[in-house]
């Protein structure tokens, strides 16, 4: 096979992989909604039941750091009218929408949203929305709110923090039901509603930017990997020499010193 050949079968698998895109797959949710904020209106006004909702701003794959323990990458984050944040990710793997994970997401829109000396009262709505391909809570529910409450009364603790499941797998003739079959759609000529199937429509007949874009990342990505194997590669010659120091090692291969201990205990054993 020629290397012409080669790329336009490399270039007939990606148009087939693009096909198969659907808004349940997180890399092409990003890329749609990114800087749209009817689609993620729409979405917003069904699943958190909020016809009137609009939506100010919205960001796709935002980091938010925490500089002394784990970060988060956000797939969405929007803000309404009234100043409220909403995270929305998208989960095809059930143990990616653990209970823990969103209770993180929830404390790190808080701890971002504070600014130094200001008062706790100013701190906005939060809401941490979950879209699973799967019905992840298993009750057959569309939707599972979760709030905070008084277990003495059953009265709403009303902290401004809420966090939302949404059952991908939901069918039914009603909003949510619609939407998660458009969630499922790999052609946006089945799709119920026109926002989204606009916006996937332009998407997929717009091939060659999103697949630059993939591309472009998966380059990035192997380099980062090729580069870290080459350090190891490095570290361990260095190991097996037995003239430097641990410290010199991971100065010299560009790793951190307990990665290169690492590599030395697996040396002796």
């Amino acid at each position: 096979m020629t290397i012409t050949e080669q790329i336009d079968q490399k270039h007939q698998e990606d148009l087939q992989r693009l096909r198969g895109f659907r808004l349940l797959d997180d890399d092409f949710l990003t890329k749609c909604f990114e800087g749209e904020t009817a689609s993620i209106a729409l979405v917003l006004q069904i699943i958190l039941e909020k016809p009137d909702l609009r939506v100010l701003d919205v960001h796709t794959q935002v980091f938010v750091e925490n500089l002394l323990n784990r970060s988060v990458r956000f797939d969405i984050l929007a803000t309404d009218s009234t100043g409220a944040k909403i995270n929305v990710e998208i989960q095809r793997a059930d143990k990616g929408a653990g209970r823990k994970r969103a209770r993180y997401n929830s404390s790190m829109m808080d701890a971002a949203l504070l600014k130094k000396g200001d008062d706790f009262d100013n701190l906005s709505e939060t809401w941490v929305v979950f879209i699973t391909e799967n019905d992840v809570i298993g009750k057959g529910l569309p939707l599972y709110p979760v709030e905070r409450c008084f277990l003495g009364t059953g009265e709403r603790f009303e902290d401004g923090s809420h966090i939302l499941y949404v059952n991908g797998a939901y069918r039914g003739d009603t909003p949510i039901g619609k939407l998660m079959h458009d969630f499922s759609c790999t052609n946006a000529a089945d799709m119920y509603y026109g926002t989204l199937a606009d916006r996937v429509r332009f998407f997929k007949e717009s091939k060659e930017d999103i697949l630059k874009d993939m591309r472009k990342e998966s380059l990035q990505e192997g380099l980062k990997e090729g580069i870290k194997e080459g350090a190891i590669n490095t570290a361990k010659r260095m190991l097996a020499d037995g003239i430097l120091t641990l410290e010199k090692i991971a100065e010299y291969a560009g790793l951190p010193l307990d990665e290169v201990k690492k590599l030395k205990a697996e040396r002796t054993t």
